[in-house]
């Protein structure tokens, strides 16, 4: 769901006391204040909370202060595919450094083999001098980056689609030119 600015904390409070399960996935940021520089917990997807409730039953939800609206189409609710969710949650609890990254369509895809992470898929990036596995929630058009080891990842076959990259395409065998 969508939520006003910095109320992603009060709209979570409200679904927890109502009975809902909810979920707002945080990354500790360093903030740079005048005198000192703080670690603080922010949202990684800054302006929405995810519950699961019925959409039949939804007035609780409206209700809550801070909401916005429900994240959907013109049929209404749209779910967040529960792969993507499972994988941000899996982000979250597994320690690693966690950062907000720009959404991303197209990349090389790979699979985490070892580690917290492993059996995961997504998106492989290079950042600086380390490695970041990118996973999307394309409902909201929102990515999330961890930074990985070079060995913990394999790719996975001919599944490499990006802007700017060489991609590889099936070969297609040459035209019968026989009439």
């Amino acid at each position: 769901m969508r939520v006003r600015s910095n109320h992603e904390s009060v709209v979570q409070a409200g679904l927890r006391r109502r009975g809902f399960e909810e979920f707002l996935p945080v990354y500790r940021a360093r903030v740079r204040w005048s005198d000192r520089i703080k670690v603080t917990q922010r949202p990684l997807f800054p302006g929405y909370v995810f519950a699961r409730f019925d959409p039949s039953n939804r007035l609780p939800i409206l209700m809550l202060p801070g909401f916005v609206h429900i994240v959907g189409f013109r049929n209404g609710p749209e779910p967040v595919d529960e792969a993507e969710l499972h994988a941000i949650r899996r982000f979250v609890d597994s320690g690693l450094p966690i950062a907000p990254w720009p959404y991303l369509r197209e990349g090389e895809m790979v699979m985490v083999q070892h580690g917290a992470l492993a059996g995961l898929e997504g998106i492989v990036l290079r950042a600086e001098n380390s490695l970041r596995l990118v996973v999307s929630l394309n409902l909201l058009q929102r990515s999330v980056a961890v930074e990985l080891d070079r060995e913990f990842v394999k790719p996975l076959a001919a599944r490499t689609v990006a802007a700017g990259m060489a991609v590889q395409a099936p070969k297609l065998a040459a035209p019968d030119r026989r009439s």
